[in-house]
Formats: structure tokens, C-alpha cells, sequence
């Protein structure tokens, strides 16, 4: 797909006094590993450098958006709660995640993954005590989605937000009631990375444009996360051919109003990955009810192509230098 006439990137509103970078606050150039630091969609009870743009964006929103916020809300006072005095055995770990992998779905979610927490999945000044991740994606609506960057795609966002809240938190109090701790996470998540976490629980890789591929959906999908203690057996990362294509590809770039995509990966915090210009993509975000052009005109996003792709690319790869390759009879 192609964007519908997206506005330009400039804008009637500025910062008086500029913030510091949001590329040096995410750790662009840093060659040390380390916790991620916040930068927007804060908790509102701190102060971040980009605050005020996430305040103006709050304002500019649609009243579809503000009521779907207001219910993520209303559904997260759920995320935490009493525990079960009797806890089950969790004997089996192989077979305990994938009676709470069935149960995920039959709340909802699309795809699960599980992962153990580490430390840099943790935003910086935060305490988790959680071991394990279960991972949650939630395909959102392609058609809507099709009017990136305009209001009824921002809708569409915030009810798929909505949906993946909801289920993290059905998820969470299920787990609850099994005498295991659990806590739900959705929209405006401020302790945790999701993006990550669902990477490391073999959800999809992370594209050119900064955000998660999956093979189901492209980019076209949503995230919830639940953190839990309750003993499950990880599934390892993923890898279809998104460098494969990422690395020649320049669709999201070319559509990218702010032109906020790099070209080449970026040392961020000690590893070498996709990264968007923070300070790019921030304000045309901001003045476009969430933008979602670079997810959307992405070639792993359009319906029932993934497969497809995954195993061209794939089948172009060179063997390993010293590998065996099949003999042709």
C-alpha cells in the first residue's frame, strides 16, 4: 500500500526551549549495554524530557482515542491482585505453558510467546521481581488500517490497545487464581520493554522501521505482556528473513514524512539494531493522531504474504563458509 496524501512534515507548534535528544536519551552511539531510560507516553506523575509534546499529543487526540484511554485505565486496575492461598504444582513446566498458551487464545490473543525477564528489558528505576514474560499479539484491522496516517486507523490502534489490555489482564487473573503471582501490562506500559520481550519470545524481529515484524501479520499488530513467577518453559527467538529484507528494502523509508528511518542499523545501547530518529518521528507522531505509515506501506504487512516471503528470502540465503550443502542427484 501507499500512504493517502499524508500531511507534510511541519508543524504549528515548537519548543521553546528544546529537550535534550531523544536519539541520546534512547543511547544512540552507546557502546555499553544498559537499561532503557524513559523518554514519552510517561506514567503523568513524572517529568520527562518530551513531556510536553506527550501532553500536546494527548490534547490533539481524537475523542475516540480519549475514550479508549480512559478504558485501558478502567481495565488496568485489574493488572495486579490477590493471589490464590493454594498453588498448584507447576511440576511440568513444558506442559503447564502450553495449557496457559491455550488459555491466552481463548482469551483473545492472537500469538504467545514466553520469555524469561533480564535486566535490559526493564526500564531504568524500575524493580521487577518477575521471572518469566508471557508475550500477547493482537492483529488489528488492515482495512482501517489502510488510512494511515488520518483518525479512523487511530482508532483502530486504541481498540486494538484496548483488546490486548484486556486480555493481559484476564490472563494475569487467571494465573492469580492458580496461586502464582501475575501482572498485566497494555497501553502506556512504563515499567518494561514490550517490544523486546516479544522479540526474545519469538514473536517476530524487529524492522528497519523500529517496530516488531511478525509472520502472521507484518507490522499490523499490537502488543500486551504479562510478567509472572510462574515457571514456564521460553521459546527461543525467531528469524524469517526480515534483515534479509530490511537491509535492500527502502518502502518505509521512502513514505516516511519526517524521513526519521535509517538506512544502516545503529549502535544503541550497546548493540547494533534498526533505530528511528527519535527526534524526527516524535512531533509528526504527535500531529498525526499516531502516524503508522512505516508499519503499514511495510511488504511483511500485507495479509497472507509473510510465508511467501519468508521462505524467498530465506531460500536466497549463502551457506555458511565451510557448511555442508546438499548434493543435487
Amino acid at each position: 500500500m501507499r500512504p493517502l496524501n499524508p500531511p507534510p512534515a511541519d508543524y504549528a507548534f515548537a519548543y521553546r526551549n528544546p529537550p535534550r535528544s531523544g536519539n541520546l536519551i534512547n543511547g544512540l552511539g552507546e557502546t555499553v549495554r544498559r537499561r532503557p531510560d524513559s523518554i514519552f507516553h510517561g506514567t503523568g506523575s513524572e517529568v520527562l524530557d518530551w513531556s510536553a509534546l506527550d501532553r500536546l499529543f494527548v490534547t490533539l487526540n481524537t475523542r475516540w482515542a480519549m475514550w479508549y484511554s480512559v478504558k485501558n485505565l478502567w481495565l488496568l486496575r485489574r493488572a495486579n491482585g490477590p493471589i490464590a492461598a493454594k498453588k498448584i504444582s507447576a511440576d511440568d513446566p513444558a506442559a503447564l505453558t502450553e495449557t496457559i498458551k491455550k488459555k491466552a487464545r481463548a482469551f483473545g490473543a492472537d500469538l504467545v510467546g514466553v520469555t524469561p525477564v533480564i535486566d535490559e528489558h526493564v526500564m531504568a528505576g524500575r524493580d521487577i521481581s518477575y521471572k518469566n514474560a508471557i508475550c500477547l499479539g493482537f492483529p488489528m484491522d488492515r482495512e482501517k488500517m489502510l488510512d494511515v496516517p488520518w483518525r479512523r486507523a487511530n482508532r483502530e490502534v486504541m481498540r486494538s490497545y484496548v483488546q490486548s489490555t484486556k486480555t493481559a489482564v484476564r490472563l494475569a487473573e487467571h494465573i492469580r487464581t492458580l496461586g502464582w503471582p501475575a501482572r498485566a501490562y497494555g497501553l502506556n506500559c512504563n515499567d518494561i520493554q514490550q517490544l523486546p520481550l516479544a522479540i526474545s519470545a519469538g514473536i517476530g524481529q524487529l524492522g528497519k522501521h523500529g517496530s516488531l515484524i511478525s509472520l502472521e501479520h507484518g507490522s499490523n499488530l499490537r502488543l500486551s505482556t504479562v510478567l509472572t513467577d510462574l515457571p514456564l518453559m521460553p521459546n527461543a527467538s525467531v528469524d524469517f528473513g526480515v534483515d534479509d529484507l530490511c537491509m535492500v528494502c527502502q518502502r518505509c523509508r521512502i513514505d516516511c514524512p519526517p524521513d526519521a528511518i535509517h538506512d544502516q542499523k545503529q549502535m544503541v545501547r550497546g548493540t547494533s539494531k534498526w533505530f528511528v530518529d527519535f527526534d524526527k518521528c516524535a512531533p509528526y507522531f504527535t500531529k498525526t493522531w499516531g502516524c503508522g505509515i512505516c508499519i503499514e506501506v511495510c511488504p511483511w504487512s500485507e495479509p497472507g504474504q509473510g510465508a511467501t516471503l519468508s521462505a524467498k528470502l530465506l531460500a536466497k540465503r549463502k551457506p555458511e563458509p565451510g557448511a555442508e550443502t546438499a548434493q543435487t542427484v
